[in-house]
Formats: structure tokens, sequence, C-alpha cells
């Protein structure tokens, strides 16, 4: 499966779940994507998860999701702000109940990633896995639609969807038939606008390769169907260019020098606004939780009630993973 960044560990390894970030605004094409996706996870033998979020009572769109398809909800709230609290915990039991391999977060349709980036990464600190990246699916004639109605971007729809194309790793722009090549044209530049690191593709009904999607937050994954040693198939891992808004998770291998810590993060560039982990020092007996915000750094002694890792994630915009892996491993 997609693997851990970590090398030369010291415990024995346990690969953290990649978990990828559906969002969009509503009626975008968001579970027809999710539906194909999950078709090539099984196609190899693996096995998905899916949490999915509606601003309603009911979930319609789940009902579109095959039955044998591990999968929670998370209904009456918007997936970044009310029930927001709610989110690290189905992860957690999404994990803990059905050990998946991949694990699917669908947003409602009003859900800001911005905001959802750090409560998904909250789970990480409980358990171990890596957010891939953010997919937003955009609907082509509903935003050309939109983009006439607020000129001037003083819509709350304009706004949100605005947001929701900046957080994006990959977007996939839908729909492109139902606009004119004039209009489609004017999209294309407003997204390079408003985010010039990510990658666009261009989509009739969400049809694309799903290694576009694997291969999110500066790694490669490919999936193939067979495997040299074990002749089963799984994920193939290849460091690659990075991405615009990322999270970049790191699992220690041992317990760390608080000083040499307290150093390495008084270094953090500009790029990155969060950080957060568990950790375990060399110099003392006791298990830390960090915070890091507004180049604050704070520390909050735990006693964890369940096995967690040590483990230290970073959110920012065009991240040094390579720099911060280093770092974090010598240390």
């Amino acid at each position: 499966m997609i693997q851990n960044n970590m090398q030369n560990s010291e415990i024995s390894p346990v690969q953290p779940i990649p978990v990828y970030i559906l969002a969009g605004f509503l009626g975008s094409g968001k579970t027809t994507l999710l539906a194909r996706l999950l078709e090539d996870v099984q196609r190899v033998g693996k096995k998905a998860a899916v949490l999915m979020n509606e601003v309603g009572d009911v979930n319609l769109d789940g009902l579109a999701v095959d039955s044998d398809i591990p999968m929670k909800e998370l209904l009456s709230g918007c997936i970044c702000c009310t029930v927001s609290g709610d989110l690290g915990m189905e992860l957690l039991r999404l994990s803990d109940e059905h050990q998946p391999d991949v694990i699917f977060v669908e947003c409602s349709g009003v859900a800001n990633p911005m905001e959802l980036l750090e409560g998904v990464t909250e789970a990480s600190l409980l358990f171990r896995m890596d957010v891939r990246g953010v997919v937003t699916v955009m609907d082509s004639a509903f935003l050309s639609e939109q983009l006439e109605k607020a000129a001037e971007g003083k819509g709350k729809t304009y706004r949100l969807l605005k947001d929701q194309l900046r957080a994006a790793s990959l977007i996939v722009l839908n729909k492109i038939d139902l606009v004119s090549e004039e209009k489609l044209d004017r999209i294309r530049s407003l997204i390079g606008e408003w985010n010039t690191h990510t990658s666009v593709k261009e989509t009739i009904r969400c049809e694309l390769d799903p290694a576009l999607i694997w291969g999110l937050n500066g790694t490669r994954a490919i999936l193939t169907s067979e495997d040299e040693d074990t002749a089963k198939p799984k994920f193939r891992v290849l460091n690659e260019s990075h991405s615009h808004v990322m999270v970049y998770t790191h699992y220690m291998t041992r317990p760390v020098d608080s000083e040499a810590f307290e150093a390495f993060m008084s270094e953090m560039p500009a790029e990155v606004y969060r950080a957060k982990g568990i950790l375990t020092f060399v110099d003392t007996t006791s298990r830390f939780m960090f915070q890091y915000a507004y180049r604050q750094l704070d520390f909050l002694k735990i006693m964890p009630q369940r096995e967690v890792p040590d483990v230290a994630v970073f959110i920012g915009e065009n991240l040094e993973t390579e720099w911060l892996r280093a770092k974090l491993e010598a240390l």
C-alpha cells in the first residue's frame, strides 16, 4: 500500500493509512469520482473506507456507494464547523473497526477544505494516518454562472468556490461539455490566478486516471496489479513534486531531545502555518503534545489512555517536505 516516508526505522513499521479529502460544491460530481476511486482500489484487492458528510439529516449520496464498503456518516452539519469535533473520532472508528488500506473523506458541498484539513489531522495524532491531499471537483457550468453573477467576487458562494479551489492539491474541472470554449478559457485563467501550484484535470462525468489521485502530496503512488515479491496487488510509491496546500505527517522512530526539537521548531519557514504532534523526550519521562501556530510553540504534558504514536504533523503551503524529513530524522 502507500508507504510511510520514514527510513531506517528502529521500531516495527506500521504503515499509516492514506487519507484523501474530496471537496467541491453541491452537485459537482464528488460521489461519481468517489465511486471511480473505490472501484480502482477494489480492482487491486485493497480495502477502502469512506467518511461521508451531509448537511441534511439523510445521506442520499451514501446510497450510491457499494454497500460492502465500510462507511461512517456525519449528518446535520458541515464537516468543517458544526460537526468538526466528531470528525477525528469517526476516522478513528473506521480505522479501528475495519483496518482499511485507504480512507476517503467526502465533504458536504458547503465545506471549506481550508478549515477541514486541521480537523482531519487531529486523528493522525491518535492513529497512523497520512493526509495525502484535497481533490476539489468543480462543476464548470456552475462556476461559470457564479462568475457572471459575482463579477466583483462579493457573493458568499463565489468566495466558497474560490476557497475550495485554492485548497486543492488537484482540481477536477468537471462537466466541461456544458460550457463553451470561451467560458472554459475564462475559468482556466481564473483558476491559474487562484491556485498557481496545482494540477487541473478537465473531465466529463469525472472520467480520469485514478493514478492522478494516488500521486498527491509530494508522492507518486501507482496502483499496480502485481507485486514482484508476493505476486499480490499493491501500491507503489515514488517521490515526486510538491502540492500547494498540503499536510506532512512524520512518525518518530525514537525519543528526541527537547532542546533540539525547540531549536528545530524555531527554524520553521513562514509557509508552515500550523503544526501539532505527540512526542517522547529523552530528558523527561513524560509524554507531551505540542502545538505550533502564529510562530508560537506550546507544550502540554499528556497521559494517553490508549496507545498512540509519536508523530509530528505540519500544515502549510508548498512545504519543503524533504527539508522537514531530514531535520526530523536528524533529531
